[in-house]
């Protein structure tokens, strides 16, 4: 009896330990090498970026999404390349969501009411409305925590996914990384002037300052989740020539 037991317990264990699945990096997600918080919103939440890929690869790569807080459909990409296999061939961070404030309240902007992608020091204008600028450039902390990390990290490409435009901007360094990214990504090539210039973008003022090429790319007001979780991802890695 007391040997049926124990093969019995031993069954179950074993098939419970089966059932939990494996947790081969931290988080539990594989394609992640690093974690770091590079800064704090103004009401003190984290923005948070994963590291994916080769970390000795010599290209690099910086992928932000919901920027504006109610343009958030774009963070399953990111969070599928996090979720899925090892990245090879590149090294590759993304922030699903630079401005957290603003994703929690459902807001174009942060919790001071600063449109982040007008506060910006290139080109930078005393705007109001849907594009306030904030009282001074850098004004705002979830600015000056993004710039001090691509300042760190210079990459190569730097993708600022936006919504609802559906479109890859033209007005940019490379026309290479537009044609690629309009081709696999399947959207069409557009100029977003923002009705004359568009000061104080983190874009412009990436393009300006570093040999790096910065490029916004917009979708849909609601793209699918399956598209945005089962074919973007793959298409994305075949813009910055990498694989699982």
């Amino acid at each position: 009896m007391k040997t049926r037991v124990l093969i019995i317990v031993s069954l179950v264990l074993t098939a419970t330990l089966l059932a939990v699945p494996s947790q081969t990096s931290a988080g539990g997600f594989p394609a992640v090498t690093e974690t770091r918080i590079l800064g704090h919103s103004v009401q003190g939440r984290p923005i948070r970026a994963w590291r994916l890929g080769d970390p000795n690869a010599s290209r690099k790569a910086v992928i932000v999404s919901t920027m504006h807080g109610n343009e958030d459909d774009t963070y399953l990409i990111l969070n599928e390349l996090r979720g899925g296999d090892p990245i090879r061939g590149i090294d590759v961070w993304v922030v699903p969501k630079y401005n957290p404030d603003g994703y929690a309240r459902r807001s174009r902007k942060n919790a001071r009411g600063v449109d982040l992608n007008r506060n910006y020091p290139h080109g930078w204008r005393d705007l109001d409305g849907n594009y306030e600028s904030g009282p001074r450039a850098i004004s705002e902390p979830e600015t000056r925590a993004m710039m001090r990390f691509l300042d760190e990290i210079k990459p190569r490409y730097l993708i600022s996914f936006h919504q609802p435009l559906h479109g890859v901007d033209l007005d940019t360094k490379s026309n290479y990384l537009a044609r690629k990214l309009i081709w696999h990504l399947k959207l069409p090539g557009k100029r977003f002037t923002c009705g004359g210039v568009c000061h104080g973008t983190m874009t412009s003022w990436y393009n300006y300052k570093h040999p790096g090429n910065a490029i916004t790319v917009e979708y849909g007001q609601s793209p699918s989740r399956w598209h945005l979780t089962r074919r973007a991802p793959d298409q994305l890695l075949k813009v910055l020539t990498a694989r699982r």
